[in-house]
């Protein structure tokens, strides 16, 4: 069995931080060897893959986060990060992160917003 717990969002003024965080909640080899990623949905609007981070740590950005978001994991903790740094208010969303056993499938499966395991969300809402 596996849980994903999401923390940190909250509001900010456009041009401010947030730090999101998940807990990976389950088997150590699970973890060790999934890929686990950052996933975002604004209300009328499909689910857009945000960022993903590999068992590697090979990473991996949407267009429209890159240069200002950046996925990291701390394995100590089974513990994944989003830092996110000039929020604008198109980040307002709903963001979920999620895990997949699949590490051969890592960018296909984000792509497709596949993955097998899902936290149950963190609001974030940018204001102008």
């Amino acid at each position: 069995q596996v849980a994903l717990v999401e923390s940190g969002g909250g509001s900010v003024q456009a041009g401010g931080s947030l730090r999101l965080s998940c807990v990976f909640f389950g088997s150590g080899y699970i973890y060790s060897t999934s890929c686990m990623g950052w996933f975002r949905q604004a209300p009328g609007k499909e689910r857009e893959a945000v960022a993903y981070i590999d068992s590697d740590g090979g990473t991996i950005y949407a267009d429209s986060v890159k240069g200002r978001f950046t996925i990291s994991k701390d394995n100590t903790k089974n513990t994944l990060y989003l830092q996110m740094n000039s929020l604008k208010p198109e980040d307002t969303a709903m963001y979920y992160c999620a895990a997949d056993g699949f590490p051969n499938l890592c960018f296909y499966r984000w792509l497709r917003r596949e993955y097998q395991y899902w936290g149950q969300g963190t609001q974030v809402t940018v204001s102008s």
